[in-house]
Protein backbone atom coordinates (compact mmCIF):
# COMPACT_ATOMS: atom_id res chain seq x y z
CA UNK A 1 0.00 0.00 0.00
CA UNK A 2 2.92 2.19 0.02
CA UNK A 3 3.72 4.97 2.78
CA UNK A 4 0.86 4.79 5.51
CA UNK A 5 -0.28 1.30 6.84
CA UNK A 6 -3.95 0.41 6.48
CA UNK A 7 -4.94 0.03 10.44
CA UNK A 8 -3.07 3.96 10.25
CA UNK A 9 -5.40 4.72 7.33
CA UNK A 10 -8.54 2.97 8.51
CA UNK A 11 -8.08 4.51 12.10
CA UNK A 12 -7.79 7.78 10.87
CA UNK A 13 -11.02 7.18 8.96
CA UNK A 14 -13.00 5.70 11.37
CA UNK A 15 -12.10 8.62 13.84
CA UNK A 16 -12.80 11.76 11.40
CA UNK A 17 -16.26 9.99 10.61
CA UNK A 18 -17.06 9.91 14.34
CA UNK A 19 -16.18 13.26 14.60
CA UNK A 20 -13.43 12.66 17.57
CA UNK A 21 -10.81 14.23 18.13
CA UNK A 22 -7.17 11.97 18.13
CA UNK A 23 -7.29 13.02 22.30
CA UNK A 24 -11.02 12.19 22.84
CA UNK A 25 -10.92 8.87 21.13
CA UNK A 26 -7.44 8.12 23.55
CA UNK A 27 -9.39 9.30 25.91
CA UNK A 28 -12.53 7.08 25.18
CA UNK A 29 -10.74 4.15 24.84
CA UNK A 30 -9.05 3.88 28.22
CA UNK A 31 -5.36 5.35 26.93
CA UNK A 32 -4.05 7.44 29.65
CA UNK A 33 -4.87 11.43 29.72
CA UNK A 34 -1.36 12.21 29.36
CA UNK A 35 -0.74 10.42 26.51
CA UNK A 36 -3.72 9.94 24.83
CA UNK A 37 -3.16 12.40 21.79
CA UNK A 38 0.29 11.43 21.24
CA UNK A 39 -0.47 7.83 20.84
CA UNK A 40 -3.74 8.24 18.44
CA UNK A 41 -1.32 10.68 16.42
CA UNK A 42 1.38 7.84 16.12
CA UNK A 43 -0.87 5.31 15.10
CA UNK A 44 -2.37 7.55 12.97
CA UNK A 45 0.71 7.97 11.08
CA UNK A 46 1.76 4.47 11.27
CA UNK A 47 5.23 5.60 13.58
CA UNK A 48 3.78 2.40 15.56
CA UNK A 49 0.85 -0.04 15.22
CA UNK A 50 -1.69 -0.68 18.14
CA UNK A 51 -1.52 -3.89 19.77
CA UNK A 52 -5.10 -6.13 19.29
CA UNK A 53 -6.37 -4.75 22.57
CA UNK A 54 -5.89 -1.68 22.16
CA UNK A 55 -7.21 -1.76 18.41
CA UNK A 56 -10.39 -3.38 19.74
CA UNK A 57 -10.84 -0.76 22.45
CA UNK A 58 -10.57 2.02 19.61
CA UNK A 59 -12.89 0.17 17.42
CA UNK A 60 -15.62 -0.12 19.76
CA UNK A 61 -15.36 3.31 20.76
CA UNK A 62 -15.34 4.12 17.07
CA UNK A 63 -18.57 1.32 16.50
CA UNK A 64 -16.70 0.05 13.55
CA UNK A 65 -15.76 -4.40 13.76
CA UNK A 66 -11.85 -5.30 14.02
CA UNK A 67 -11.54 -6.46 10.30
CA UNK A 68 -12.43 -2.85 8.90
CA UNK A 69 -9.06 -1.97 10.44
CA UNK A 70 -7.20 -4.82 8.05
CA UNK A 71 -9.10 -4.42 4.83
CA UNK A 72 -6.86 -2.88 2.20
CA UNK A 73 -10.00 -3.12 -0.27
CA UNK A 74 -11.92 0.44 0.25
CA UNK A 75 -15.19 -0.66 -1.25
CA UNK A 76 -15.24 -3.79 0.97
CA UNK A 77 -13.49 -1.84 4.24
CA UNK A 78 -17.41 0.30 3.41
CA UNK A 79 -19.56 -2.97 3.06
CA UNK A 80 -17.85 -4.57 6.58
CA UNK A 81 -19.26 -1.09 7.81
CA UNK A 82 -22.26 -1.39 6.53
CA UNK A 83 -23.29 -5.21 7.10
CA UNK A 84 -21.85 -4.71 10.40
CA UNK A 85 -24.93 -2.09 11.88
CA UNK A 86 -27.50 -4.51 10.06
CA UNK A 87 -29.77 -6.53 12.12
CA UNK A 88 -30.03 -10.48 12.31
CA UNK A 89 -32.44 -10.54 9.60
CA UNK A 90 -31.47 -8.09 7.48
CA UNK A 91 -28.01 -9.49 7.26
CA UNK A 92 -29.26 -13.05 5.94
CA UNK A 93 -31.40 -11.71 3.57
CA UNK A 94 -28.42 -9.29 2.16
CA UNK A 95 -26.84 -12.87 2.31
CA UNK A 96 -29.80 -14.72 0.59
CA UNK A 97 -29.81 -11.92 -2.07
CA UNK A 98 -25.77 -12.26 -2.66
CA UNK A 99 -25.90 -16.04 -2.80
CA UNK A 100 -28.18 -15.57 -5.72
CA UNK A 101 -26.11 -13.40 -7.73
Amino acid sequence: MGGVSIIAKRLKEARKRAGLSQRQLGIEAGINISGASSRINQYERAVHNPDPSILKGLATVLKAPLPYFYCEDAELADLILKFSVLEVAQRKRLIDFMDGL
